[in-house]
């Protein structure tokens, strides 16, 4: 018997369309996976929109929805759909009366083409009002097996072309939309887990504060302290960033200056300087937390870190602080062009110079020409400068020669506790 070849026996074989449909969807994942992984944590919304949307492109559908499963509910997370959906998002249904409930429960097969062939699905309130001719439900399964919900798209009209090969596309997408579930209660928990730590070091007392001096050469005694926060683990700009990340981020700044500022009696005559964002001062609480204080005793440092949207706001917030003396510092002054931005504008009482203007000094003509210039600079404006991060006699010494007035670093003294400032201002006063 001679046997037929349409092409020669040994080429290929032809694949068929539901292949090349599935091998699309493949690459359309493939695609889908690339741009979630580069995608920074926080953005799962638009990540699963985009999932849904190509699912019912791809497929050709009506309706494409996520819909997650609360009790008896089934609550709308992400609809798309190619005219009006009949659903929006955070709408909601009973379970047991839609058709990807059903499905899910194993009272109803994941690939209907045409609802009027399955009495079942044609009972249900949702197949009529929407209305459904074809439907296509998938679970939604979370690590551990937990059903987080359905990923589901529907036709109005019956579509008899739909296959087993689309129920496997739709598998494979509820795959990525539970990826993105468990990624966005990952920081769902990391958010609600700092939070809690946060009001755990504000509700305990768990954050202290030490004094780090700030001396004068005039007469190399102390006329100030810089206030730090410490706390039992971690670095005080790790805690701070991540308090301001959870919106605690006042909250945190206002309990360090209330506890800095407690050892205002304890240092007289000296000054405090506090650490202070823009935000902070724009709240309007510190208004509140200085009122009764010594101004002429209080600094408010700004860091070259601290980002100002609107500089004409943040004058308006200082300027009753600075009626009652408070004085205004500018830190990290010669670390960036942040800083000298806020010392044009915000014209401060003190700039400190930042310590790696200082590190090397000695050694460093440009270091030495910056650094006399600012002396001009503060001079001219009416300014005091202070130099950060002093470690080497040799810096305090090129510090000298270029009329440095106010010195501050571990070779005069490490930041100390309350009792150990105090104790320091009273030997200075003897």
């Amino acid at each position: 018997m001679m046997t037929l070849y349409r092409t020669s026996p040994h080429a290929a074989p032809r694949s068929h369309p539901c292949d090349r449909r599935l091998m699309q969807a493949r690459a359309m994942i493939s695609t889908l996976l690339s741009h979630i992984r580069r995608r920074p944590s926080g953005g799962r919304t638009g990540a699963v929109a985009r999932i849904v949307q190509t699912v019912r492109t791809h497929l050709g559908m009506d309706v494409a929805f996520v819909a997650e499963f609360i009790g008896e509910r089934l609550v709308f997370r992400q609809v798309d759909a190619a005219a009006t959906a009949p659903m929006a998002v955070g709408d909601s249904c009973l379970r047991a009366e839609s058709l990807c409930g059903r499905v899910v429960d194993g009272r109803l097969p994941g690939l209907i083409r045409d609802t009027l062939r399955v009495p079942a699905a044609q009972r249900l309130p949702t197949t009529t009002t929407w209305p459904v001719g074809a439907h296509l439900s998938v679970p939604i399964r979370l690590q551990g097996g937990r059903v987080y919900g359905a990923l589901c798209c529907f036709n109005h009209a019956p579509d008899l072309s739909l296959n087993q090969r689309d129920l496997q596309v739709m598998a494979a997408f509820a795959e990525l939309v539970a990826h993105e579930v468990e990624r966005e209660w990952d920081v769902t928990h990391e958010h609600d887990e700092m939070v809690a730590r946060i009001r755990q070091v504000l509700t305990k007392h768990e954050l202290s504060v030490v004094y780090q001096p700030v001396y004068s050469l005039d007469d190399e005694h102390v006329i100030g302290f810089e206030a730090l926060a410490r706390f039992r683990h971690g670095s005080p700009d790790e805690w701070f960033a991540s308090a301001a990340k959870v919106g605690l981020g006042k909250e945190l700044e206002l309990a360090a200056i209330r506890q800095a500022l407690e050892g205002l009696p304890r240092l007289q005559p000296a000054y405090v300087a506090v650490n202070v964002s823009p935000d902070t001062i724009l709240c309007g609480e510190l208004t509140r937390v200085l009122r009764g204080m010594p101004g002429g005793r209080v600094v408010l440092e700004l860091t070259e870190h601290s980002h100002v949207a609107d500089y004409g706001a943040l004058i308006e917030a200082l300027a009753p602080l600075r009626a009652a003396s408070v004085r205004l510092a500018v830190d990290d002054a010669g670390a960036g062009f942040a800083s000298m931005r806020h010392v044009l504008r915000l014209h401060p009482d003190l700039i400190k110079l930042d310590a790696s203007l200082i590190r090397g000094i000695e050694d460093d003509s440009s270091k030495r020409a910056l650094t006399s210039a600012m002396v001009v600079f503060a001079r001219e404006t009416d300014s005091v400068l202070i130099a950060e991060g002093v470690e080497t006699t040799a810096e305090l010494a090129v510090l000298r020669s270029l009329d440095i007035k106010m010195v501050q670093g571990y070779l005069l003294a490490r930041p100390m506790l309350l009792e150990k400032a105090a104790a320091l201002i009273d030997t200075q006063s003897a």
